[in-house]
């Protein structure tokens, strides 16, 4: 294939792109619908094996956090505010918004629980250390932060490349490592995997994902044809498929496997992002624009969403579960519970943007 005939010099797929907004939006029901799973297990539950595999382990997995870190790397390419500094100063905040989201989802959550519930054992704070654990907000702000000092060096994408992949390498043999004192296992999970209980996104398992999307981007904004750039979709999801549930023994069926992920897997879960990116820009072309719309707004409102999701999903959960004592949470509940919490969010998010909006033109 003619790499010139595919690329142009020029920027061509400029603003939006409708298939990255529905790829964005699906990663976000699925996370949703994951999550609520997760919450649900430790209460009582009859949620099936097999449900939990697919929201959890399959949806939950690959088809999600990849798919968000990867459009975060895109999303550069993209953004008007990609210079070194603003990416360390983004990084920074979105850092700190992880520690913020902490506080509400654990400690807050904790006390509500005990003093309003009456059951102190709902969650587990480790005497407020749980304020510095490590989930995909701090990666994504220690992402933004490093790649911002990578672009301040002015380093080439080959350069950038290695440094990830050897970033990978390295956090594929060391990992599950206990430091002993949690305020370590806390501290270093941010960059490699110590106890699942402090780390679920260390930055030197997951950090090909931003840059494998943000070297992808420099392609994908340049493609002239993007039938051609997606030609070979259904193999990209196939083969990364058939690896994850026949060949590949950890990220579908063992948490530390997932959140700690070897180099191999990574670069399948790569192959399998431009897959379903592929089979988004198919599917847009069929869609009908209502929800196109809807999956838009969920894409816009990505960070927001997530913060807001992790609040909602086991604040309600307590509450469901105080009221109604003898309830069991069954398949079908997890995902109307799930599908409920999705339009919650959507709806907050999209009223508060309105709300900033008004507010600019006073």
């Amino acid at each position: 294939m003619d790499l010139n005939n595919l690329f142009s010099k020029d920027e061509i797929n400029i603003g939006r792109q409708i298939e990255l907004d529905i790829a964005k939006g699906f990663a976000i029901i699925f996370m949703i619908l994951c999550h609520v799973v997760l919450s649900s297990i430790d209460g009582n539950n009859a949620i099936s094996p097999m449900y939990k595999f697919i929201m959890d382990d399959i949806l939950g997995g690959p088809c999600a956090a990849p798919v968000f870190m990867f459009c975060m790397g895109v999303g550069i390419v993209y953004s008007k505010h990609s210079q070194w500094n603003n990416m360390i100063k983004r990084g920074i905040k979105l850092f700190l918004l992880g520690i913020t989201l902490n506080i509400f989802r654990n400690i807050g959550l904790y006390y509500f629980s005990g003093i309003i519930l009456g059951d102190w054992h709902y969650t587990y704070i480790y005497g407020g250390l749980i304020i510095l654990f490590v989930d995909i907000l701090a990666f994504a702000g220690l992402s933004f932060i490093l790649l911002g000092i990578l672009k301040k060096f002015k380093l080439s994408n080959k350069k950038i490349i290695l440094i990830a992949l050897i970033m990978s390498i390295i956090g594929s043999f060391i990992n599950s490592i206990n430091f002993g004192p949690l305020i370590l296992n806390f501290l270093f999970g941010n960059f490699i995997g110590t106890d699942v209980n402090c780390t679920a996104f260390p930055l030197f398992n997951w950090f090909i994902f931003p840059i494998g999307g943000y070297i992808w981007g420099q392609y994908f904004i340049r493609a002239k044809d993007k039938n051609k750039f997606f030609k070979f979709w259904p193999l990209f999801i196939i083969i990364p498929f058939i690896y994850f549930l026949f060949i590949s023994k950890t990220i579908l069926y063992n948490d530390a496997g997932y959140y700690y992920l070897n180099t191999i897997d990574g670069i399948i879960c790569l192959l399998y992002v431009h897959g379903s990116i592929g089979l988004c820009y198919y599917l847009s072309k069929y869609m009908p624009k209502t929800i196109i719309k809807s999956l838009k707004v969920l894409s816009r409102n990505i960070t927001e969403i997530y913060f807001i999701q992790w609040i909602f999903i086991p604040l309600g959960l307590l509450c469901l579960q105080h009221i109604f004592k003898n309830i069991v949470i069954t398949d079908l509940i997890c995902f109307i519970y799930g599908i409920l919490i999705i339009f919650i969010t959507a709806s907050l998010c999209e009223f508060i943007r309105k709300l900033k909006k008004r507010k600019n033109k006073v």
